[in-house]
């Protein structure tokens, strides 16, 4: 792990892995071990730290128990592509798959990983160590990124013998099609209204972004992954709801880095639409429909050459003036109160280069909608799994990556229950993450649909909590509570500043539904059977 620049490793001890946790404490000087109270912590600091970062994150954790607590950080990075690697502990390996009912033991653990996983492989012993973990992180990176797992033996850990090469493999990357980037050229260079959409595969590509964008005078829509890829005061930046405005009249649309799926699903497809694909998967631009133009590549690698191409098949165009279109979203957004004014509190007591990472809750859906990134990697969002829970663990390995870099986390009472505990974690360690609750006694969008779909016949939606100043404290974590924006501001502002461990309780009501500005209609195209309103 040394050789391949791997200096922090998140996890949970237990006897499995004792060995490995042994070699840990011999290389302390050039590792540090990050331990959790929960596997499934373990996880998600190690998502947060390969989204914050970009570069591949590891940790380890005992077989069965151990791993399952962890799986639901794994499939969270596959779905958010995100370089995470799981050493997985195991039972004896002349036991592997014997049934004989060893400590910790289950069948076909390799399997359960491989559903999760890009792929998982075994480690026999020292001579194919070095290879396999080599392979293991050439994986991880190339193509789309994602997790990857490796299990090892608690006879196997402890093993010496000659082993193999650990020196990194090369990234693996599709070349840029020359002939598809004309083709693309051509389709955009002929545009009246192009629309370019932007998902997680964007972060990284800014500049060329920027590039092609003001080429063509296309706006540049993003929701959750896409934020940042440009910066959000870009003039060209705008968010989901305009986007679903402008999709109505494109004429072709540039969709870099994203599924695509809400769209071409959901919006709609008609003849007169006509769109191109940037994907570094091969499979991803035509799941759901064959585009136009597909281009299987890095992104950032495709938009510079598609940059270059453009000039040849498209004139200098007017400055695209999206003013009104402007001023229709902020009309909509006053009515998502108190959470924008919560939200411009948290902007101005935050630098550019902070990280924020939201939750599933009323206030992160509101920062879906409206918080302004101003650089890559900075909106730390779910992504496709969109698990509640995720955010507090995610968070603090997002920190403990950046390091002096300050990163909040937003959570909303039901979310941060998944993890409270850890901050133990956070004061163990010394994690400077400035937590922020918003408390409104319940699972409110369970409530919120309860109530709008159900005749508000409410069940298991309210939530018996602590008293989550005292909670913090009693950890020895700065805690304070805040109950307007103005108090928020100053004491999230007081927080970074002192540089620790910080919760800021806020506790609110029922906050206004944001589901009208993300469950969009159709607008073109035929509906389909599966789509309905949302509350």
């Amino acid at each position: 792990m040394i050789a391949h620049g791997i200096d922090v490793l998140y996890g949970v001890p237990g006897i499995h892995n004792d060995a490995l946790f042994d070699a840990l404490h011999a290389a302390r000087d050039r590792v540090r071990t990050v331990h959790a109270r929960h596997e499934q912590t373990t996880g998600y600091m190690a998502l947060g730290a390969a989204l914050a970062t970009g570069r591949p994150q590891v940790f380890a954790a005992v077989p069965g128990p151990g791993i399952l607590n962890a799986s639901a950080a794994l499939l969270t990075a596959y779905g958010m592509n995100a370089p995470v690697l799981a050493l997985a502990g195991q039972i004896p390996s002349n036991a592997i798959e014997r049934g004989h009912g060893h400590l910790h033991e289950i069948r076909d653990q390799l399997g359960l990983l491989r559903h999760l996983t890009k792929d998982a492989q075994r480690i026999a012993g020292p001579a194919d160590t070095g290879a396999k973990l080599a392979s293991a992180l050439q994986l991880a990176r190339s193509g789309r990124a994602g997790p990857v797992a490796l299990e090892c033996a608690i006879d196997v850990w402890p093993a010496r013998g000659p082993g193999t090469s650990t020196l990194p493999l090369p990234v693996l990357q599709p070349a840029v099609d020359s002939d598809a980037v004309e083709q693309a050229a051509r389709l955009l260079g002929k545009a009246k209204r192009p629309l370019i959409m932007v998902g997680g595969g964007a972060q990284g590509a800014g500049e060329a972004l920027a590039r092609v964008a003001e080429m063509l005078q296309a706006p540049v829509g993003c929701y959750r992954r896409g934020h940042g890829a440009l910066p959000g005061a870009h003039p060209l930046a705008i968010n989901l709801p305009t986007a679903h405005r402008l999709w109505r009249d494109a004429d072709v649309v540039l969709a870099v880095g994203t599924r695509l799926y809400t769209q071409q699903s959901v919006w709609g497809v008609d003849d007169d639409l006509k769109i191109v694909r940037i994907d570094i998967e091969p499979e991803e631009p035509g799941r759901f429909r064959d585009p136009d133009c597909a281009i299987v590549a890095d992104a950032g690698a495709a938009l510079a050459a598609l940059a270059e191409a453009l000039p040849r098949h498209t004139d200098a165009r007017e400055t695209r003036d999206l003013s009104a279109e402007r001023g229709w979203m902020r009309s909509e957004l006053v009515r998502l109160e108190p959470q924008m004014a919560f939200l411009a509190a948290i902007r101005r007591a935050f630098p550019p280069e902070g990280i924020l990472v939201d939750e599933v809750t009323q206030m992160g859906f509101a920062a879906r909608l409206a918080w302004q990134a101003v650089l890559p990697r900075t909106f730390l969002s779910g992504g496709q799994q969109d698990n509640l829970g995720f955010g507090f663990g995610t968070a603090l390995g997002a920190k403990v990556a950046v390091g002096d870099r300050p990163v909040i986390a937003i959570a909303g009472d039901g979310g941060f229950g998944y993890q409270a505990f850890e901050l133990a974690t956070a004061a163990k360690h010394n994690i400077a993450l400035v937590t922020i609750v918003f408390d409104d006694g319940a699972f409110g969008n369970v409530r919120r649909i309860q109530d709008q779909v159900y005749g508000g016949r409410r069940i298991a939606d309210s939530l018996h909590n602590p008293d989550f100043v005292a909670y913090a404290k009693s950890f020895g974590v700065r805690a304070v509570r805040a109950e307007t924006p103005a108090t928020l501001e100053q004491s999230l502002t007081e927080a970074l500043r002192a540089n620790e461990p910080a919760l800021i309780h806020v506790p609110v009501g029922e906050m206004p539904s944001p589901w009208q500005l993300i469950m969009l209609p159709r607008i073109r195209g035929t509906a389909q059977p599966h789509e309905r309103a949302w509350p």
